[in-house]
């Protein structure tokens, strides 16, 4: 029987905690999926003195409920069947705590390096079928990411995806450090994701504290969100005019993303914008000239990248390599639990910026083209779509300067709590549980973590010499893995 309570009413980021029995983990799970309530990780943490526990986020655009176990015998039974998107999370939890998920067969390691080939990779026999390995180490300044490639001649039957080669042990090391403390290891966990993942931290921990942000605090959070968004959505197209060897697009692009990281260290100090969300209160103000100067250089942005993109549309030979190319099906995007810009070529409107009270995105609407084919076209639109939304989005909230912003009480306090931000990537998912004033556990789930599976599908069936402009097309993050 499934025993839910509520600390905090309807303080967003308040989770409704759903605690079950080891037996009735996978029927909660499913029951709360048949709801309709999305998906949102998976996670196991070790006690202190008891057996490891069980924790899956579930949401809907008001409310995010957390299932509980004690997973006494360390056996609970999977729910990959219903929810293919726990793939990677079930076998996360198996290397980690030792929990097994019956009806995972076989459960392949995630993390666990020393296992042999045979072990975590997927037998593929036939007729000239053989494996080409790609990686761990690069040719280009990257991280450390494995490739195993299942083909026949250059056709890709499978691909089994090995990440987590620098793995830190954030979430471990943020345990029993105070919640202003722990902001730092949720931005270490990945730079081009820095802003996304410490305002989902600093959402998490206000919700559980009971306070609500202030205009000027959610104004400044938006502001950084999108300052981050657009730099990486410049840097992705210029990846994927790379995957193809079109060297005007690569550099075009390139200096739009330089040029928009020379604007985020102008206003925060940094190019990645480091250090500047804090748990509780703005740690960037901008006065009337800094908004204006900023506005100015992003509508110089903003006039480049439209005339680049134009161009980019009559250049035939770079269209016609990425049509058709790797295509995600709607229904696949749903089924593996796609987000992001990857979900929304794919003609899924998810877009958390809907669902944000704690952030300045009143009026917002899902950009979704009416010719999402979620092929590799079809994913550079969206991010071209994306730019012109969110450079519109900061010229109206940089219209007048940023001052410090604070929070306010508005509930009572609660033990955990969840903060749920979009990323370049999709959307991530930041659970912490707190001690008093520490953290009990910490948990960062990224729009880069839900993709990665949902790559390896996409490429089954494509060329390999196409690997790489797939991969760019998603651009997903290794060091969000290796938190």
């Amino acid at each position: 029987m499934s025993t839910p309570h509520s600390a905090s009413g309807h303080m967003p980021g308040a989770a409704e905690i759903t605690a079950v029995p080891a037996g009735a983990w996978r029927q909660a799970c499913l029951d709360a999926n048949a709801r309709g309530e999305r998906f949102g990780g998976l996670f196991a943490r070790r006690s202190a003195s008891g057996p490891a526990q069980l924790r899956a986020v579930f949401s809907t655009p008001g409310s995010e409920r957390l299932i509980t176990c004690d997973a006494t015998e360390r056996t609970v039974e999977t729910i990959v069947d219903t929810i293919p998107a726990a793939g990677w999370d079930e076998r996360e939890a198996h290397d980690l705590h030792g929990i097994n998920f019956t009806g995972h067969e076989p459960l392949r390691p995630l993390l666990d390096h020393h296992a042999p080939l045979a072990a975590w990779t997927v037998p593929t026999v036939g007729d000239d079928v053989h494996q080409v390995a790609v990686g761990p180490i690069h040719a280009g300044v990257i991280e450390s990411g494995h490739f195993r490639f299942h083909v026949v001649g250059e056709l890709i039957l499978h691909l089994d995806v090995r990440l987590f080669y620098k793995r830190r042990g954030l979430e471990t090391a943020a345990t029993g450090r105070s919640l202003g403390e722990g902001i730092a290891y949720a931005q270490r966990a990945c730079a081009a994701c820095a802003v996304t993942n410490t305002v989902a931290y600093a959402q998490a921990c206000e919700a559980a504290l009971g306070l609500e942000p202030d205009d000027h605090l959610r104004r400044a959070r938006t502001v950084l969100l999108e300052l981050e968004r657009v730099y990486n959505h410049l840097n992705d197209i210029s990846a994927i005019c790379a995957g193809v060897g079109f060297a005007a697009g690569v550099m075009a692009y390139a200096a739009l993303k330089e040029r928009a990281q020379r604007l985020n260290e102008r206003l925060a100090w940094h190019r990645f914008l480091f250090d500047t969300v804090a748990v509780g209160r703005s740690a960037i103000s901008l006065d009337s000239r800094e908004a204006a100067d900023a506005r100015r250089e992003l509508a110089a942005i903003r006039r480049e990248h439209e005339a680049v993109w134009r161009q980019l549309g009559f250049v035939t030979s770079l269209q016609q390599r990425l049509e058709g190319v790797a295509a995600l099906s709607a229904a696949d995007a749903e089924r593996f639990g796609a987000v992001g810009p990857a979900a929304r070529a794919s003609g899924l409107p998810h877009d958390h910026r809907l669902h944000s009270p704690r952030l300045h995105y009143g009026g917002f609407t899902a950009a979704v083209s009416d010719v999402a084919s979620g092929d590799v076209a079809a994913r550079t639109n969206q991010r071209a779509l994306e730019l012109r939304q969110s450079l519109e989005l900061l010229d109206e909230l940089l219209t007048r300067p940023l001052e410090h912003g604070t929070v306010r009480r508005r509930g009572g306090e609660t033990r955990t709590a969840v903060g749920r931000v979009e990323s370049p990537r999709g959307v991530t998912v930041c659970v912490i549980e707190r001690e008093g004033d520490r953290l009990g556990a910490l948990h960062l789930r990224t729009g880069s973590y839900a993709n990665w599976p949902v790559l390896a599908h996409t490429v089954v069936g494509e060329l390999m010499p196409d690997f790489p402009l797939i991969n760019k097309s998603f651009e997903l993050c290794y060091a969000c893995t290796d938190r």
